[in-house]
């Protein structure tokens, strides 16, 4: 998933959970939803973050053998900057770009 092109905001943002959760109708379904898919980004995110920090993994004997890689510490500095995954998700949902079903609501619907 190419999270740089999600247009979510960096810093946290009030919203009207009334508004939000206006298509599911549950204000705590919504939040889990949306935490269930910031989960699953953070997840995405980690795994891409530990592939590309593992070229620059070494063994070395010793604690004093540290050294700075700016290209490492370039990579690490992207990630620290990007918004938290419960923004990202935040803003899949807003978009309705979020696919999810309720077992339990579609079983009673039958």
């Amino acid at each position: 998933m190419e999270y740089k092109k999600i247009n979510a905001p960096t810093t946290t943002v009030t919203r009207d959970m009334n508004k939000l959760s206006e298509n599911v109708g549950n204000a705590y379904e919504t939040v889990v939803i949306i935490a269930k898919r910031a989960n699953q980004i953070e997840q995405e995110i980690k795994v891409e973050l530990d592939r590309k920090l593992q070229d620059f993994a070494t063994v070395s004997d010793g604690i004093e053998e540290v050294f700075e890689n700016r290209e490492q510490i370039e990579i690490s500095r992207f990630y620290e900057k990007m918004p938290k995954a419960s923004l990202f998700a935040t803003q899949e949902f807003v978009e309705d770009k979020i696919y999810y079903r309720n077992p339990v609501k579609d079983k009673l619907n039958k």
